[in-house]
């Protein structure tokens, strides 16, 4: 009696841990970025489970709540979740989910693979990785490997690079999709706040897109004016310019442009994707 009791009590514990969840999932890897240790992944019947708003950030895909569930949209291709739901709904089409999205700690957790590869990512394993390649930025027939982005302070500036496919390209895209209309160089403008000149713009920030060789592919500068004097004498100063270095060319800009990508690389630092290579700061 006491040996069948234990055989039950043993096949128990085995199915138990076969239904429960790890206390992570294994190394996960975005465009060879490890997910940051804070990121709570889960594995449940070998399936890995991630928060939704982590890799919907690092996939660059938009989410939208409703009482209907959670859409996830990305160039034209768009699902819907719901929790527990053993189906998802993709461009209109019902699909069938071999891993169910649940809720843990107010967070969405849903299956790593079946979304990466909806949005068009590949995902592989080998060594206990998992690693998942979403498509690279290309300009003028060249992959970006990393956006080299440099900035200056009163004492010292800061170097930093950013690695993730998605971050770069949305903020390529920002470059390109907010350029004004071509402009002549400005008067004055530098590293250095000059409130002492009329129309002097201040280098808010350095953008270099790098090949895999570390050499600038694509340069970009955005520029702001330094407002140290009355409303009606900068009034014929437009606020923000971008600078082309490739095209050796001026722009107007939109200075809630630049706030767009100061936004997206906030998130990319979040997300550990970028990385401080160098810091001067006094």
């Amino acid at each position: 009696m006491k040996k069948f009791l234990l055989s039950i009590s043993f096949a128990l514990i085995i199915l138990m841990s076969a239904s429960s969840p790890s206390m992570a999932a294994k190394q996960i890897k975005i465009d060879g970025v490890p997910l940051p240790a804070d990121v709570v992944t889960e594995i449940i019947n070998n399936r890995t489970f991630v928060p939704l708003r982590v890799i919907s950030e690092d996939l660059g895909a938009k989410v939208d709540w409703s009482n209907s569930g959670v859409t996830v949209t990305k160039s034209g291709t768009q699902v819907v979740l719901k929790l527990s739901g053993d189906t998802a709904v993709k461009n209109s089409q019902e699909v069938s989910l071999d891993a169910k999205p649940y809720l843990k700690n107010n967070q969405i957790m849903v299956p790593l693979r079946f979304l990466s590869e909806t949005f068009g990512c590949n995902v592989s394993y080998k060594d206990s990785i998992i690693t998942i390649a979403t498509s690279p930025l290309v300009i003028n027939g060249v992959k970006v490997e990393a956006l080299q982005y440099e900035y200056h302070m009163t004492m010292g500036g800061v170097i930093s690079q950013i690695k993730g496919n998605v971050y770069n390209k949305n903020i390529y895209d920002a470059f390109i999709k907010n350029m004004g209309n071509k402009v002549d160089a400005p008067a004055s403008y530098s590293w250095v706040s000059d409130i002492d000149t009329i129309g002097h713009y201040y280098k808010l920030a350095q953008y270099d897109f790098m090949d895999q060789n570390d050499q600038s592919i694509q340069r970009f500068d955005t520029y702001s004016l330094v407002e140290s004097f009355p409303e009606e004498v900068l009034s014929k100063y437009p606020q923000a310019l971008l600078y082309d270095d490739s095209a050796k060319q001026w722009y107007l800009f939109k200075d809630a442009a630049s706030q767009s990508v100061d936004q997206i690389i906030d998130t990319a630092r979040k997300n550990g994707f970028l990385k401080v290579i160098s810091n001067t700061v006094v």
